[in-house]
């Protein structure tokens, strides 16, 4: 069975963190799925329009390995005001299931649905003093503690994403994408 990955997007959602978590994890043979919470065309923080897999309701009822939030404002909240969505994050952190999010997300999406509790996170440095009990990760670059893995924003999006292989595919996957891309 495929490995499948759920990237919610909305308005205002920071595009090269969703296309580099799309582009990466399609690399390693993920099922990545782009899922918007808005129409299926989505405006992105810097303009860039981005054509979504399908709208987020029709997802809703499905099994994702691994969930990934990208920040941008007010995209993060978009994604935050979801419903189906929000449900649909504490179904998999519920059922021990992989979440991840970058930038605002950890704060913006997570955090606001108790989704980071007694867990350590990072966040985009705007967010950091937000967070609640992660001071002592707030400056890390990826963050993992269990089934949670956080990231700070754009300059990390490349390692928060092959982090995401690693923690799917193995070390050994990784490597092989971080090696095609040099």
């Amino acid at each position: 069975m495929p490995v499948r990955v759920l990237v919610p997007v909305a308005n205002g959602t920071e595009e090269v963190e969703a296309i580099t978590v799309v582009d990466i994890l399609r690399r390693a043979g993920a099922e990545v799925i782009v899922s918007s919470v808005d129409g299926l065309q989505v405006v992105c923080s810097r303009g860039t329009r981005l054509v979504a897999d399908r709208l987020i309701k029709d997802c809703a009822k499905e099994v994702f390995d691994l969930i990934v939030l990208s920040g941008g404002m007010p995209g993060a909240e978009h994604l935050r005001d979801s419903k189906e969505l929000t449900e649909m994050l504490k179904q998999q952190e519920l059922q021990g299931r992989k979440l991840a999010a970058i930038c605002a997300a950890p704060v913006v999406v997570l955090q606001h649905h108790g989704l980071l509790s007694r867990k350590k996170a990072t966040c985009h440095s705007g967010f950091a003093p937000r967070l609640e009990n992660n001071q002592a990760a707030a400056d890390q670059l990826v963050v993992v503690d269990g089934n949670c893995t956080t990231s700070r924003g754009v300059r990390t999006a490349l390692d928060f994403a092959l982090k995401l292989v690693e923690q799917l595919f193995g070390e050994a996957k990784a490597r092989e994408i971080t090696d095609q891309l040099i």
